[in-house]
């Protein structure tokens, strides 16, 4: 099945079913069909055609998720990257993927359209939004000529959308999915998260991130409405909630902490979200019993998957095991293995459950891609005897389910003892003079590497004497506690919310200026 006939058939099934709500737009599935009809035969006519990158830097818009089905239905690879991206991003992403198409709005112009001018070949620049049309075609004006008779079958083995990884090193990474790895991660969303027919999402989570296009397949398959978020803002999001009386949502934790630290939270009328989840990163188990405690939710999920294989694991039961990330989720195995900076560790050098190490999880799913866009050398350190190094660091418990620790390379050693930074993040987390908190090891003479807690303060009363006093009394094991404390105005974070520690070892962050710091 490829993704142009799942919604035809979709449409087929519910036509009058609301399929998308933008502001004031609103769409049922069959007149968004017509839409993207429409669109296609607009794409069409400025000459792309299968196999063509169209590179998005958009907001999560009606016009964006549009574009998102209209490139299924002609064959066109939807590339979407972040729509904050730099000039030079975009210019690195047009060249990397050789698209012939660049789609903007108005928050993005510049930089595409810088981008732009530095690219060697003729574009077709697609303004959206408000965007200006100079030297542009319109959104708007793509579906004023003939549409696409039909949404074509196309094969589901061929590419049909490619996300960049956020490139927490380096220029990121082309991700291919195919059609197939797209359904099949659709399905696995819809299982895990028990999801129904008629189910609407908030979709705030980008569309050039792996967790909001999920969002959005998987409210088209099952006839269930997108409501559009182009800019996260936590009262429009509850606003919204309330009003469309939205069903599911799928976060990073990030989101989710500030959610609850909105003024106006416990006015917010929430009785419609039964079914909750999150991905993208590790929540600690603070934050988990505060959302367990605030939203009452039937189910509640930790998914832990990439962009590269969209589905690891999962964990339903975190009013058990907050921070769990449970067992191997659909068609997917997966192993914790010697943890090595180098390719030598193959995939059966498996560690004991109980100790830590990277985990891997199998290629053999049909949600996995087949290896990054003209990079050779990270398929030679990924992708080992059928299995996907991961990076991220992992245990099995007693009961054979897997914690997720951090990363390989946030692995600190300090003195010769392996500490993992998460689980130190987890106990300053419940610390009520601590808002938010990022642990990194930095270079030490004596002990290799130091940790140190980069905090962000929830009080004045915040100083390093007192944070280090809650650890003491945390039963933080002694040489796992923090030997500094730096007080900051704002931890750095990727745009979905990740924390960037590299950005902290550099020194990239201003100091508190309010207290102590």
């Amino acid at each position: 099945m490829d993704l142009s006939s799942a919604f035809r058939i979709t449409a087929a099934r519910r036509p009058g079913a609301l399929a998308i709500v933008d502001g004031a737009l609103r769409r049922t599935f069959s007149e968004w069909e017509g839409d993207i009809r429409a669109v296609a035969g607009g794409l069409a006519r400025l000459g792309l055609k299968e196999g063509d990158h169209l590179l998005l830097v958009v907001k999560n818009r009606y016009e964006m998720a549009t574009l998102y089905w209209a490139c299924h239905a002609l064959g066109v690879i939807f590339t979407p990257i972040n729509w904050r991206s730099s000039a030079a991003d975009v210019a690195y992403c047009l060249e990397n993927s050789g698209a012939t198409a660049l789609a903007f709005e108005g928050v993005s112009e510049t930089s595409a359209r810088e981008a732009a001018g530095r690219h060697p070949d003729a574009l077709n620049l697609i303004a959206v939004a408000d965007a200006s049309a100079d030297g542009a075609t319109a959104f708007s004006t793509l579906a004023d000529g003939p549409a696409l008779p039909a949404l074509l079958a196309r094969n589901a083995q061929d590419t049909c959308m490619m996300l960049y990884t956020s490139g927490t090193t380096g220029r990121p990474k082309g991700v291919p999915r195919s059609h197939a790895n797209e359904m099949a991660a659709s399905v696995s969303q819809i299982a895990h998260n028990r999801y129904v027919f008629g189910d609407s999402a908030i979709g705030v989570m980008p569309l050039y991130h792996t967790m909001g296009v999920r969002v959005l397949l998987a409210a088209a398959l099952l006839n269930g409405t997108f409501v559009c978020l182009p800019t996260y803002d936590p009262d429009q999001l509850m606003t919204l909630v309330a009003r469309e009386r939205i069903s599911t949502m799928f976060l990073v934790p990030t989101l989710y902490f500030d959610i609850l630290r909105h003024p106006r939270f416990g006015g917010f009328d929430r009785s419609s979200l039964t079914r909750i989840g999150y991905a993208g990163m590790t929540m600690t188990t603070a934050l988990t019993e505060e959302i367990l405690a605030a939203f009452r939710p039937e189910l509640f999920v930790n998914y832990y998957g990439s962009s590269e294989i969209y589905t690891f694991a999962f964990c339903d039961h975190l009013d058990r095991k907050p921070g769990c990330a449970g067992r191997a989720g659909l068609n997917q195995q997966i192993r914790v293995v010697r943890a090595s900076a180098t390719a030598t560790v193959g995939p059966d050098d498996v560690v004991p459950a109980g100790e830590s190490g990277e985990i891997i999880a199998s290629l053999s799913s049909p949600e996995a891609f087949r290896g990054y866009w003209h990079r050779p050398e990270a398929d030679a350190k990924a992708l080992r005897g059928g299995w996907y190094f991961t990076g991220d660091l992992g245990a099995f418990d007693e009961d054979g389910e897997l914690y997720v620790l951090g990363r390989v390379d946030d692995m600190i050693v300090s003195g010769g003892e392996n500490i993992h930074a998460e689980e130190v993040e987890d106990a300053l987390a419940r610390c009520d003079l601590v808002s938010s908190v990022a642990v990194v090891g930095v270079p030490d003479d004596r002990m290799g590497q130091k940790v140190v807690a980069f905090v962000e303060p929830a009080s004045s009363d915040a100083s390093p004497e007192a944070l280090d006093r809650f650890c003491a009394e945390s039963g933080l094991a002694r040489f796992k506690r923090p030997r500094a404390y730096v007080l900051v105005e704002a931890i750095p974070r990727s745009p979905v919310g990740k924390i960037l520690r590299r950005e902290l070892r550099a020194g990239n962050y201003r100091a508190w200026t309010s207290g102590h710091g």
